[in-house]
């Protein structure tokens, strides 16, 4: 059997066939492991006034507690997801996982502000790692028609990871204290890492096409488990892009769209993680008491996850380009009248709701598009380099938002500020080129 044919019946099964149980595991548990991402998020936003009473920081101090994990989710992404496509998927989520693992459990111990940035570092480089993986593996496991459905779904494990570290924080926190929060959050993690090392394997297209060792067995077996013959050998290992993945994503066939993702991803950034680490340390400033404060943070969740479900229902009748820009444009509106525009609590958590739905539930789309634009062999270096770039973004948001609130910017002018970058994100995903993203999920 040639390369081409047995790419073909692959492409074929995994395409054309309902999605087996094995398959369904699989994005189950990048939908666990995607909770990672919520859980870090929230506890360290949670965390941060206590943190600050404790060590007497300034805003700018904790902005640079948010953008210490965000760094190392940077360096991850840089340096740990692209190794999935070369070691594999299942070492990538191995190693990200103990780095999270060991970065939450040792903040516990942590005695100095020095070692909370570091460990920050650490535990972010994990889930900058994960993350770009996680995109691919349940793209790779998913059929044509739940591909898109199935990668956007996987991104809503960070919302609901979030709603129940938040509400975790605001039982725990009080009564035990902000170290106590990440102990916790270390324990799942482990939890994560064991489920892992059982379950999780590399998928049909990594294995045929990098043929790691004992490929053809590995094969056999994931073919076994998801109801298919195996097969009687391999082919020549195919040599294009296998050894050059970042230079295939400047190839004249992807330069235009790495360019745009990256802007997009970027700009995506910028204002999600800006909003998802300042929001609970601005409704505690503005006078709720520290439990109710938690849970305006909390109603951003809850909204992400039914946003990110909804965006794939709607991103199969109108395409990715057009969802994720409808949701960009919603996500806007929403933040300029979240900022300047006198509110009661209770329209406070509906308008924190509504932005967890258009802005991170849009966003999400972003994951989905990605997994599209490249293919296999490059996918989870294309991946991670649009989330690399797109880390930038998030460092620089809380901190410069930090920065700007210190000098005095008004928390209206700031929202309105932080608004636009969603304007550019969704322009460029809208104005993306490439087949793959015309394809009809059927």
């Amino acid at each position: 059997m040639t390369y081409e044919a047995l790419q073909t019946r692959f492409k074929s099964l995994i395409d054309h066939n309902p999605m087996s149980t094995f398959q369904v595991l699989i994005v189950a548990i990048c939908f666990i492991l995607n909770m990672n991402d919520g859980i870090d998020v929230l506890v360290v936003s949670f965390s941060g006034s206590e943190i600050v009473k404790e060590w007497g920081l300034s805003k700018t101090e904790l902005g640079y507690i948010f953008s210490a994990g965000l760094m190392g989710m940077t360096v991850g992404a840089f340096f740990l997801a692209p190794l999935g496509d070369t070691i594999g998927r299942r070492k990538v989520f191995i190693l990200s996982l103990v780095l999270i693992t060991s970065g939450m459990l040792l903040v516990f111990i942590s005695a100095a502000y020095w070692q909370l940035l570091l460990l920050r570092f650490l535990t972010g480089m994990g889930i900058g790692g994960i993350l770009p993986t996680m995109a691919a593996t349940a793209s790779e496991f998913s059929n044509n028609k739940r591909r898109d459905f199935n990668v956007g779904l996987v991104q809503a494990g960070g919302p609901v990871g979030a709603i129940f570290t938040g509400f975790f924080c605001a039982y725990a926190i009080p009564a035990y204290g902000w170290r106590f929060a990440f102990l916790f959050a270390g324990g799942i993690s482990l939890l994560m890492l064991v489920l892992v090392w059982v379950y999780m394997t590399d998928s049909l297209d990594f294995l045929s096409k990098q043929q790691p060792e004992n490929a053809q067995q590995k094969i056999n077996i994931l073919l076994s488990k998801m109801g298919h013959e195996g097969i009687s050998a391999l082919p020549e290992k195919p040599l294009h892009y296998a050894n050059a993945p970042v230079k295939a994503l400047f190839s004249p066939e992807y330069r235009n769209s790495t360019f745009k993702l990256w802007v997009a991803i970027f700009f995506g950034f910028l204002t999600l993680y800006t909003l998802m680490s300042w929001v609970p340390n601005i409704a505690k400033e503005a006078g709720l008491p520290f439990e109710m404060a938690t849970y305006v943070g909390i109603a951003l969740n809850p909204g992400a996850a039914i946003g990110t479900a909804g965006l794939g229902v709607v991103a199969a009748r109108l395409g990715l380009r057009k969802t994720v820009l409808s949701f960009m444009l919603c996500a806007f509106v929403v933040i300029l009248i979240y900022g300047n525009v006198p509110l009661t609590t209770t329209l406070i958590f509906v308008t924190i709701f509504l932005i967890g739905i258009f802005v991170q539930g849009g966003f999400n789309g972003i994951y989905p598009t990605i997994s599209r634009v490249y293919p296999t062999e490059i996918r989870t270096t294309g991946v991670g380099f649009s989330i690399g770039v797109g880390r930038f973004g998030a460092i620089l948001g809380p901190t410069l938002f930090g920065v700007l609130s210190d000098a005095g910017f008004s928390t209206a002018l700031l929202f309105s500020l932080f608004s636009l970058p969603l304007l550019v994100t969704g322009l460029f995903v809208f104005s993306l080129k490439s087949k793959n993203l015309d394809e009809r999920n059927e």
